[in-house]
């Protein structure tokens, strides 16, 4: 075999244990009993050290040496980079510190939701301090090998080439301009009321059925995936096996919905990857901001849009045997865009979105700084939250327990969420000036001229790109936070 062979073959191995191991997790959140918690730590944990050893077997270095990228093509060339750029990030950490951030993790993640069920953070602060000890390392390991700060190192594992400083200053940037422009899309929409809202119960099943129907809608293939119930909504599971979770409220079907799409976008992405390298690191998708810019896109762009509510509205009312004037696609249009500052980040308009996120940005960085103690998260998430957005959460079940990112150790992932956003925006501007029937098929249920310029400009590449690459040859440009500054004005105060 060429060397070449030898590291795909190798890659394959790794790709069909992470397989494992991502459906162990979907268990995990979704069916696993608690009492079973422990042991399946130990075999998760078991699992992540034999991945590592993989990525990290001495072999590697001999072969990418070997590799003659002449005798390969673009997509072999970006395979042979992307596996360099694994190799020496997983180098850095040894085998023990793996095991025991898998089992801190594991463990930590169950004990948030018994913690978050009951609104009690003290609880929670012993496991989340052991996640928080360990990410430190992790992080403080990975920068010494890359020349990065500890947060950058791990912001890199979500976002490559990513960095704290740029994100700082696009962030600023919008925390100046969110609170007055939050103050004209309340006004532009005070000059033309609500009504009334539906009335419920709004049955878990009829949900459901509603939920399948749009996720067929957008182009989900269920006969590689499917639709279940967990505390906090996620896309998971394994390559060709794309699960999404939701959770619902039989007072309000608009959470769970929202939280569908929004899966589904996730989804449409794993589902749309280069299938000729499905197994090797160029098939993953570029980065977490790649990645929520295709769910927001879908959530946000396409699925509030006016020409979405005028398709969907008809078959809300239906789900539910809705009658009268709130069932109407006017009606349901300004509830899906109405803009008012909420504690649960899932749950928070366009415009005060990006908020929540860069709270939990500040305070992650403070954290793995060593800035402030993580007892302090509770009053600090609350000043942060009167900050931002004048509103102080009444328990931590709304404040800082409501998502499950720090305790399953997704520190450095939350700016990918805003930067996802404005990704969003521009990837969707470009869509539509592409291809002039995008909205019109919105418009009537027919998704498939977006999703067949997503599938070929931003699905369908994998990592054959880098971020920046990726964006300029699919919109013309690198990321330009104008475009969704005038997205948000436009929808927000031109048309409310």
């Amino acid at each position: 075999m060429t060397a070449y062979a030898e590291l795909s073959a190798h890659f394959g191995r790794i790709a069909a244990l992470s397989n494992a191991i991502g459906i162990l997790h979907w268990d995990n959140d979704v069916m696993m009993p608690r009492g079973a918690s422990p042991s399946r730590a130990e075999s998760i944990a078991l699992l992540h050290v034999m991945r590592h050893d993989l990525t990290t077997d001495g072999r590697i270095a001999d072969w990418l040496d070997a590799a003659n990228e002449n005798d390969l093509d673009p997509w072999q060339q970006a395979n042979v980079r992307e596996i360099r750029r694994i190799f020496t990030v997983e180098t850095a950490l040894p085998s023990d510190l793996v095991s025991a951030s898998s089992k801190a993790t594991s463990i930590c993640e169950m004990k948030w939701r018994q913690a978050r069920a009951e609104s009690d953070f003290a609880s929670l602060l012993p496991y989340l301090e052991e996640v928080l000890r360990l990410q430190r390392e992790i992080g403080q390991a990975k920068g010494e090998k890359l020349g990065l700060s500890p947060y950058d190192a791990l912001l890199n594992d979500y976002e490559p080439g990513g960095r704290a400083e740029k994100i700082d200053a696009l962030f600023d940037d919008l925390a100046a301009f969110l609170p007055g422009f939050l103050g004209e899309a309340v006004e532009a929409q005070a000059k033309r009321p609500q009504g009334p809202a539906p009335e419920g119960p709004f049955p878990v099943e009829a949900q459901r059925a509603l939920g399948q129907r749009m996720m067929a809608t957008l182009g989900y293939d269920f006969e590689r995936g499917r639709l279940d119930v967990s505390t906090h909504p996620f896309c998971g599971g394994a390559d060709n096996d794309v699960r999404i979770t939701t959770r619902y409220d039989e007072a309000d079907f608009s959470s769970a919905l929202m939280g569908v799409l929004h899966e589904t976008g996730h989804a449409l992405y794993e589902q749309g990857r280069p299938a000729a390298y499905l197994d090797q690191p160029v098939s993953h998708a570029r980065g977490m901001s790649l990645h929520e810019s295709q769910s927001l896109l879908i959530e946000m762009q396409a699925c509030r849009s006016r020409e979405f509510i005028l398709f969907a509205a008809p078959l809300m009312r239906e789900a539910f045997g809705g009658e009268g004037a709130a069932w109407d696609a006017e009606a349901v249009w300004r509830r899906y865009t109405k803009v008012a500052p909420g504690f649960i980040r899932v749950d928070a308009d366009e415009v005060t979105y990006p908020a929540h996120v860069i709270l939990r940005y500040r305070l992650e960085k403070a954290l793995i700084a060593g800035e402030m103690a993580l007892a302090d998260l509770p009053a600090a998430w609350s000043e942060g939250m009167r900050n931002l957005l004048g509103i102080t959460p009444p328990s931590d079940r709304l404040g800082c327990l409501q998502d499950v990112h720090w305790p399953s150790g997704g520190w450095g992932y939350f700016p990918t969420y805003t930067l996802g956003a404005m990704t969003a925006a521009q990837i969707f501007d470009a869509a539509k000036l592409s291809q002039p029937d995008v909205l019109p098929g919105i418009a009537r249920g027919d998704f498939a001229p977006l999703v067949t310029w997503l599938r070929e400009n931003i699905h369908g590449k994998g990592s054959l790109l880098t971020t920046d690459e990726l964006l300029t040859q699919a919109t013309g440009r690198p990321l330009d936070p104008a475009v969704f500054k005038a997205h948000l004005r436009r929808r927000y105060v031109d048309e409310a």
